[in-house]
């Protein structure tokens, strides 16, 4: 790996196309910077390497492959970027690279999950002018939304809609939670809990359907 802390300020050089070079010159070591199913001198020693080439060119490494300029709001702040951009294909990615690395840091691929949807929400607040809440955690942020959410003229089908709506939140406060205990985002300890690749598949599977539904309503309003 010692090619790559050489060849960094070529490859994060500022362009027209930063955005694309940060993007794919995470891609490139992902999975050697996440990768911590073992412990050892060479492996920690090449990871420092490359986060101090990265540091010498005002640039640091998040999980899941992300390159940001230094001093920048993590990932949520590229994330926000991507929608406001209307930059989807790189939102389908995100969530793409989530559910690869189920099986090697499930509790990463949930934490990206849930600030996913933060995003979305987030962006549909500013989008319409509604009132952003004063807790900018992800139920709170759905509750502002959901209350903007038309439903159907018909009065059967808008209490059928009701249900499932009811059901949705439900979803949004479970990955939320479930983001919050055992994700990577507020820490793991020392001993983090176990999870089996099947429940942060459903995080991520669920995530990913509130996204695209919100995205479409958003889009359905704004035609």
């Amino acid at each position: 790996i010692h090619w790559f802390s050489l060849t960094v300020p070529c490859l994060f050089k500022i362009t027209n196309e930063a955005t694309t070079i940060l993007t794919q010159g995470g891609g490139v070591i992902q999975k050697y910077m996440d990768n911590d199913s073992f412990c050892g001198n060479d492996l920690e020693a090449g990871q420092e390497r490359i986060s101090a080439a990265l540091a010498k060119n005002n640039l640091v490494y998040r999980v899941n492959g992300h390159v940001i300029p230094a001093g920048s709001n993590s990932i949520t702040k590229t994330l926000e970027d991507f929608f406001k951009t209307s930059d989807f294909s790189s939102i389908e990615k995100e969530f793409e690279r989530a559910v690869l690395n189920i099986s090697s840091d499930p509790h990463a691929s949930i934490t990206a999950a849930c600030s996913i949807i933060e995003s979305a929400l987030k962006f549909y607040i500013e989008k319409f002018e509604l009132e952003m809440p004063r807790k900018l955690n992800v139920i709170d942020l759905w509750g502002v939304v959901r209350i903007d959410l038309p439903l159907n003229s018909d009065a059967v089908l808008a209490a059928d809609q009701h249900k499932i709506l009811k059901g949705l939140s439900a979803v949004i406060d479970g990955v939320g939670a479930f983001r919050s205990h055992i994700g990577s985002a507020h820490g793991r300890g020392q001993t983090p809990p176990s999870i089996v690749q099947a429940e942060a598949r459903l995080a991520v599977n669920a995530s990913h359907t509130v996204v695209v539904f919100v995205m479409e309503y958003l889009h359905a309003k704004s035609v």
